[in-house]
């Protein structure tokens, strides 16, 4: 069953209209505007054979649903399948692929990306040839005959280097592999990868979507027609199914993105530009600065650019004093929510990850990672300052 975008929407609405209402309707028996939340496992049946449409809950939920057209719709796709959580979402991606096929991914992935690639995946005669997915003569140089997949993160997590979508889309289409991209570090808000020619878009929804650290979620938004009746036949067999209450949840969330994302933007640049300026910081990593080797191509596909800051303070010893002082910044792994989250890739997102991988991609034991929340940004400011003075 396809999760269709939007309802009673015309075709010109904008982004904000969509995020409140598409994929939703006023509740038929009693017109609540909010969609209920359906927590049922089963649907009785009117006779033998003859149904509403509802059979079992693993199946169908209209709450769910109505998070997948929703977010289908944010995201400019034709449907949305929602999961149980974001590396779920990614799990469900890697069943299109079959014994012999070779992926090629961006080297400075989520650290729960690569364990899944490397350490799952692999002992079903998959490959992966992890590259920096910046550079389209590296990305082109590790296709190979066998390559099914690009799977693209921009900005990547936590070095934030960028990815021209437009150009992977053209170079996987041309060796017949889908470019699938992981979106959750921009948000739909700042990029929307399908209309630069991405065939499937994931989200972790505990994220930015969510946007209030109270659920945990993952979404596959498809454009292709075969990869909509797959993904559709796969989250059915596989049962990873998103919980009705999370659904209801992640699409409380939806409806605030855009004032949110709004808000994330801000603190995001404003937070940046100070540490960029402090005397104790040795490098800043953010495309929203002129600085970053690809901020004119971030201002191309991105409308803005979020609240994740990566900053470099040189060891260990000087990250664990600052993130031992800090008051505001909750010290948490996760991103996204209203508040603000402060975090150490190297031990903490990216554990996974060999030591000597994470120094060949600048994880270093000095790095540190803010999702700037939406408090008043000099609260913040103050809050770094002090910690840094602990430096």
């Amino acid at each position: 069953m396809y999760r269709t975008g939007i309802v009673k929407l015309t075709t010109r609405a904008r982004f904000k209209t969509i995020c409140l209402h598409a994929g939703q309707e006023p509740d038929p028996s009693t017109g609540a505007i909010i969609t209920p939340i359906y927590q049922t496992s089963t649907y009785v049946q009117e006779a033998l054979g003859r149904h509403k449409g509802f059979e079992y809950a693993r199946t169908q939920n209209p709450t769910r649903m109505a998070l997948e057209g929703n977010i289908a719709a944010i995201e400019a796709g034709k449907a949305g399948f929602a999961f149980a959580s974001g590396m779920a979402a990614i799990g469900a991606i890697a069943t299109m692929l079959k014994a012999g096929d070779h992926v090629v991914v961006s080297d400075n992935t989520y650290g729960g990306t690569f364990r899944l690639f490397d350490k799952v995946l692999t002992r079903y005669q998959l490959s992966f040839t992890y590259v920096n997915t910046s550079d389209l003569a590296a990305v082109e140089h590790a296709m190979t005959p066998a390559t099914r997949m690009l799977f693209v993160e921009t900005p990547t997590n936590p070095i934030m280097g960028i990815t021209d979508l437009r150009a992977a889309a053209d170079l996987a289409h041309q060796h017949k592999a889908r470019l699938v991209v992981d979106n959750t570090f921009a948000s739909p808000y700042n990029q929307r990868p399908i209309e630069f020619g991405a065939d499937l878009v994931t989200h972790s929804t505990t994220k930015y979507l969510n946007g209030h650290s109270d659920s945990v979620g993952g979404i596959v938004v498809a454009n292709r027609d075969d990869d909509i009746e797959w993904l559709g036949f796969v989250q059915n067999a596989e049962g990873a199914i998103l919980s009705p209450f999370d659904s209801w949840l992640v699409l409380r969330g939806t409806k605030t993105l855009p004032l949110r994302m709004e808000a994330h933007n801000a603190n995001g640049v404003a937070l940046a530009q100070f540490l960029s300026s402090h005397p104790k910081v040795k490098k800043v990593f953010y495309p929203g600065l002129p600085s970053h080797p690809q901020h004119e191509l971030a201002k191309k596909q991105m409308r803005g650019f979020a609240g994740m800051i990566s900053f470099e303070l040189g060891s260990l010893d000087a990250a664990r004093k600052l993130l031992n002082a800090v008051k505001l910044h909750a010290l948490a792994e996760s991103l996204g929510g209203v508040e603000t989250l402060i975090s150490h890739p190297a031990t903490m997102t990216h554990a996974s990850v060999p030591p000597d991988r994470r120094a060949a991609l600048g994880i270093t034991d000095g790095l540190v990672r803010i999702s700037a929340g939406i408090e008043d940004v000099d609260d913040l400011r103050d809050d770094l300052a002090q910690a840094l003075d602990q430096v």
